[in-house]
């Protein structure tokens, strides 16, 4: 079974491409989600590998949730959206999850607020922090950069104790306590909180956040490792965005806290990521593969005129120039599969190339490699560096024959099958419109009787 003839690929969306204003993005994603049978179409994803039906771990490799975070990490280097996503998504069951007193300690935070908080920011936008190096060297000049007036931050004396540390007593809660409560979250200093605080100095709030509203600590970590400048998965936010974010948190810990931010980011995913991991899976070659394919279907177009340009050019009949035609037919179909990264040897198995992370993760099961791949679903973790992984390293040494013969596994996600024998379909039927117009010109000319 194929998809229509005329199908496509999806095209490749480049990060300029999705670059639009929040009202749009809104607008498109339809307030939380997009409409993914809509979208696939439009994209050239079938419905089977819709983003939703990934991320709810409805589909077979390559094409799961985990094979879509190791194409952020070594493709795209943009994990940082999937990870703070999913993150999102169990953030919020475990707030809807909270008894009722505890989740009205954390009130909702409305439209009309966001955009009040979004004019006022625009209104008195903070000027830009310079280093303390570069402010030594302008200081004195007309380019010294202004003193903003520095506000103590002070506690609100109403407040009851707090439910988590604040950046002065973090160091003191030992690490068990929170083990005891079954925290998944575990601080072991008071880095995150500090990094949090310079945050929320730096977006110019004048009030500590409200540590009684649950989950607090864990908003601190959150901003601290996606929202902060310099965070090890720093989320790719304009400074409006990240003003935004801040003061909402500032206020509450509710997840609508987050709403224009995962407007963002999920925008990104769907309209950029997504599609462009599908195009990737396609492929079911390696680089160094898919180059020699085309090599040896150049060779085959070759093959095919040397053949024609003989047999015109000797007293034999035109009938036996259609013999040409095998190299044509063989030669373009291959040149119209790897143009569209495939190997057609591998699709007549249903084969793929193992990734280069792949293809040690059976010998370094208990390395980094494996570590690795757990911790990239870490929403918590630390970056998503891979360079010094062993794979690496094992990967540039292997030769170019190897690379080109590596291992193989059978594809098993159906319709990825069913998009690939789509396009092997339009290789042979463009290889054979092709061929059938080399092959007439090559019959309408008189031989040559040279031989």
């Amino acid at each position: 079974m194929v998809y229509s003839i005329t199908y496509r690929r999806p095209p490749h969306v480049d990060s300029s491409r999705s670059s639009l204003f929040d009202d749009e993005k809104r607008h498109s994603i339809g307030g939380s989600t997009v409409n993914s049978e809509g979208s696939s179409v439009s994209f050239g994803i079938p419905d089977a590998l819709s983003f939703d039906r990934i991320i709810q771990g409805g589909t077979c490799p390559p094409c799961t949730t985990r094979d879509f975070m190791n194409y952020l990490i070594y493709i795209e280097h943009a994990a940082e959206n999937l990870q703070f996503f999913l993150w999102y998504r169990d953030y919020v069951k475990r707030f809807d999850a909270l008894p009722a007193k505890e989740r009205n300690l954390a009130p909702v935070w409305t439209v009309e607020q966001a955009e009040a908080e979004a004019n006022a920011i625009q209104n008195t936008l903070a000027p830009k922090m310079v280093s303390p190096e570069t402010a030594a060297v302008f200081k004195g000049t007309d380019f010294a950069p202004p003193k903003a007036s520095v506000v103590e931050v002070k506690g609100n004396p109403f407040n009851t104790p707090p439910m988590t540390p604040s950046t002065e007593r973090a160091s003191m809660i030992q690490s068990d306590t929170w083990s005891e409560l079954g925290s998944t979250i575990v601080s072991t200093n008071k880095s995150y909180q500090q990094k949090a605080g310079d945050a929320y100095q730096g977006a110019e709030l004048k009030w500590q956040p409200f540590t009684i509203q649950p989950f607090r600590e864990e908003v601190s970590r959150i901003i601290s490792i996606y929202v902060a400048d310099g965070a090890p998965r720093q989320l790719n936010l304009s400074s409006k965005e990240r003003a935004m974010l801040l003061h909402a948190l500032a206020n509450t810990t509710h997840p609508s806290a987050f709403r224009n931010v995962v407007h963002t980011v999920e925008w990104s995913l769907r309209h950029q990521a997504h599609p462009n991991f599908i195009r990737w899976t396609i492929c079911n070659g390696n680089r160094p593969r898919v180059i020699f394919a085309r090599g040896l279907g150049i060779g085959g177009v070759v093959g095919g005129i040397i053949s024609a340009i003989l047999i015109t050019l000797s007293g034999a009949g035109r009938g036996w120039r259609v013999l040409s035609a095998i190299g044509f037919v063989i030669g373009v179909a291959t040149l119209i599969a790897a143009w569209k990264g495939m190997c057609v040897v591998l699709h007549g198995m249903h084969h793929r190339h193992l990734r280069p992370w792949e293809l040690f993760a059976e010998d370094d099961t208990s390395s980094a490699d494996f570590e690795m791949s757990k911790s990239s679903f870490d929403t918590l973790g630390s970056t998503n560096s891979y360079e010094d992984e062993p794979w690496v390293a094992k990967y540039e040494k292997r030769n170019l024959i190897r690379k080109i013969f590596d291992r193989e596994v059978w594809i098993q996600e159906p319709a990825l099958r069913q998009i690939q024998d789509t396009i092997f379909l339009q290789a042979v039927l463009g290889a054979l419109i092709i061929s059938a117009v080399a092959v007439g010109i090559f019959v309408a000319l008189p031989k040559g009787n040279y031989y």
